[in-house]
């Protein structure tokens, strides 16, 4: 088992105490960090395990933030798990801009998705052909779904107030959790057809299991529709309350500021709490694993690196 998996097991048994680590994972600064450097710290990491795990130096919160915990690899600067909190929700003024932005984030959070995905059953060219065009069409398909307001709104000239509250506040709520979730689903597919590395108490490999992928992905999505759901929803809640305050009504301009303002604070504090809402190293019970994977779970279940 990698030695960031292990430390997980060890440290990341409880919400609050992931909590506190990925508050510490998430620091920015270490995205400036060389690939070189990276490196040098894993090679160090690997000879220095048992030292590392007796200790719990801080070099553990730098390969979480920057190597992927199931494969010892690099992850691309812009999908470490800092790169996130660039994501935001801007207004539209119309469709076109709409679609751009969708584009974007849901680029992004593809291209997030599929660096930070279990890759343990991955079977070569064949496979990640075929991903890639599920990564082209989930992308297509969430961009378009997502400018569903501001299409409906433009196309089809809705003036009531009433109507358009709905579509540019309502709406875009469960849209955008269940288009994360989408994303997830989609990208990580292969997780749930192929498998996923299982593993017993002391580390060992045991096999690859379709019901632990599934459960992974599940549980990523889950996540993941938390974040974007919350960070859509908190915004247009306060704003519904902060507009009838008389310094608002007075003021009409300082609506889209504090709007700005409250997402990018809301998505910040969100991304380490959806992160924590479920183990990196994940459990499922003996009885939903394959059979002839039952016999290996000695103490009733097994252990799966999650992904992100």
């Amino acid at each position: 088992m990698d030695i960031n998996l292990l430390y997980w097991k060890n440290e990341g048994k409880t919400f609050l105490s992931r909590l506190r680590l990925w508050f510490n994972i998430l620091d920015p600064s270490s995205l400036l960090c060389s690939d070189v450097s990276i490196q040098e710290i894993v090679h160090y990491g690997l000879i220095m395990e048992f030292i590392l795990i007796s200790s719990k130096v801080l070099i553990y919160l730098f390969l979480q933030s920057s190597v992927h915990a199931g494969t010892g690899a690099i992850l691309p600067a812009v999908f470490r798990p800092q790169g996130t909190v660039v994501a935001s929700f801007l207004p539209h003024s119309g469709v076109k801009p709409a679609l751009f932005w969708q584009f974007l984030l849901q680029s992004y959070s593809a291209g997030f998705n599929h660096a930070n995905r279990n890759a343990s059953s991955d079977k070569g060219i064949k496979t990640s052909l075929k991903q890639g065009l599920l990564i082209v069409g989930s992308v297509a398909y969430a961009t378009c779904a997502g400018a569903i307001p501001q299409i409906v709104i433009q196309r089809l000239s809705m003036s009531s107030p009433a109507v358009q509250m709905f579509f540019r506040s309502v709406l875009p709520i469960p849209l955008s959790a269940s288009l994360a979730y989408f994303n997830v689903v989609i990208v990580r597919s292969e997780e749930s057809e192929n498998g996923i590395q299982v593993f017993d108490s002391n580390g060992n490999s045991v096999g690859i299991s379709q019901a632990a992928g599934a459960k992974a992905v599940r549980e990523t999505a889950l996540s993941r529709a938390a974040l974007l759901g919350t960070t859509a929803a908190v915004p247009n809640l306060l704003i519904f309350l902060l507009q009838k305050a008389r310094f608002l009504q007075r003021s009409p301009l300082l609506v889209a500021p504090i709007r700005h303002i409250s997402t990018a604070i809301v998505l910040g504090l969100m991304i380490p709490v959806s992160f924590s809402l479920y183990p990196q190293l994940g459990t499922i019970k003996k009885e939903k694993l394959e059979k002839e994977l039952e016999t290996a779970a000695v103490s009733g279940e097994l252990f799966y690196h999650r992904g992100l």
